[in-house]
């Protein structure tokens, strides 16, 4: 299939400069396994799973199979109230039983921005529910990445996405990705009675893909403990076997009080995400009829295709044993990159905790060299792999589902882009 570029398309991509964008867009027309076709029937490799959530590879016959089969029955109806239905059911019980978290309650909703304003509504109204109204402080991380919405665009740790909105919520702060000293003074300088949560994704994703150093993710919890402040691990991109786990912190000895899930939870074969939630912050809401009450939720929340999708996927998950690959793959995939690191172009390259990793150019080709990330990316995409790139370099992240040669693929496709900088 052939898409015409005669007509600029009205579409307004997310995160794009139109004007360069308009009429000279990317039509991806097929997925099948890791890999891609444009409708031009160019091949590329899925080097990103598209954004951190194509787990399980493109067009399975078993998930359409499974979303088919719900829309026959239920396609869709709202959970508001006492309303419910078999697959949200059935998904919040699975989740349930795979979490190492005691007596966990699950809020559903759409996608990894909306489980993070959850998260935060959340933790403030726990603290007025608890007869502590005045903490609402939260604290995310510099570098961090929490999504678009409203608390989400507050606690993104990249000062160019909160540029140009005016105001942003109050009682939000940054700390030093990398230091728990960091967040121990902030905490001292806001007042611990303040603070309601500290937010931490175990590794920064869009944010350069930077793993915790070792003892940071434990350090962290620790200091939130000592001041009764709640932890909300973000593992949007980590969690569904990202970091080699279920939900993408059970590699630290941590008890994190709520988390956020999404992207690898249906694959992206269907938008959907959710906050795991521990016993004791759900305690003042469940504890009895006529008390405290979460006054929050969207339409689609609890949905039962979206739902269904998410258990088709888990049960591809655990069937070809996929969760373990991203501890299996991890030191595979640095060991492909580290050659890349006597390249003139190249400058840090991170990763090394899960299936992730990026690839700087170093600070002096950003500089001289004009449209240099994208020329990276796009020499990168020219040698078969798409790659997303961030402010200073490359990410990767490709389906589970990959083996070591695709991995050659990807670094071959990086060398190329790396060339691309180095001749320019």
């Amino acid at each position: 299939m052939t898409i015409s570029r005669t007509v600029t398309s009205a579409y307004w991509h997310p995160f794009a400069d139109m004007a360069a964008v308009a009429g000279n867009e990317l039509v991806i027309v097929r997925g099948e396994g890791v890999y891609l076709w444009d409708d031009r029937g160019q091949r590329y490799l899925d080097g990103t799973s598209s954004l951190w959530h194509a787990h399980i590879g493109h067009g399975r016959e078993d998930m359409a199979e499974a979303i088919v089969k719900q829309l026959r029955t239920l396609e869709a109806f709202q959970t508001f109230g006492d309303v419910t239905n078999p697959p949200t059911l059935e998904l919040v019980d699975r989740l349930v039983q795979l979490s190492p978290m005691t007596d966990p309650r699950i809020f559903l909703c759409l996608g990894g921005g909306d489980a993070i304003d959850t998260a935060a509504k959340l933790a403030r109204q726990y603290w007025a529910a608890q007869g502590q109204p005045d903490r609402i402080h939260l604290i995310s991380r510099t570098n961090a990445y929490h999504g678009t919405h409203g608390f989400g665009t507050s606690l993104v740790g990249i000062e160019s996405m909160r540029q140009g909105y005016g105001p942003l919520l109050g009682s939000v702060s940054h700390v030093d990705y990398q230091s728990p000293e960091a967040l121990e003074a902030e905490i001292e300088r806001v007042g611990a009675g303040q603070v309601a949560a500290f937010f931490c994704e175990p590794v920064i994703g869009a944010g350069g893909v930077r793993p915790a150093p070792p003892g940071y993710i434990e350090a962290v919890a620790a200091v939130c403990k000592r001041h009764g402040i709640l932890l909300v691990i973000d593992s949007v991109i980590c969690a569904f076997g990202r970091v080699g786990t279920w939900f993408g912190y059970e590699r630290w000895d941590i008890e994190p009080d709520m988390v956020v899930l999404a992207k690898g939870i249906t694959s992206g074969y269907l938008p959907l995400g959710g906050v795991m939630i521990s016993d004791a912050v759900a305690e003042p809401f469940w504890a009895e009829a006529g008390g405290a009450m979460f006054r929050h939720g969207a339409t689609y929340s609890g949905h039962p295709t979206c739902c269904a999708a998410a258990l088709a996927n888990i049960d591809i998950l655990e069937r070809e044993n996929l969760v373990a690959r991203g501890r299996e793959l991890e030191g595979v995939l640095m060991d492909v990159l580290a050659p890349l690191a006597d390249h003139p172009a190249c400058g840090e390259i991170r990763g090394g905790l899960g299936l992730a990793a990026a690839v700087d150019l170093t600070p002096e080709a950003l500089k001289s060299v004009p449209g240099a990330m994208a020329r990276y990316a796009g020499a990168a995409r020219e040698a078969g792999v798409m790659l997303r790139a961030q402010a200073t370099g490359l990410a990767i992240g490709p389906p589970l589902t990959i083996d070591s040669s695709h991995l050659d693929e990807i670094a071959g496709a990086v060398r190329a882009g790396l060339d691309a900088v180095a001749a320019a």
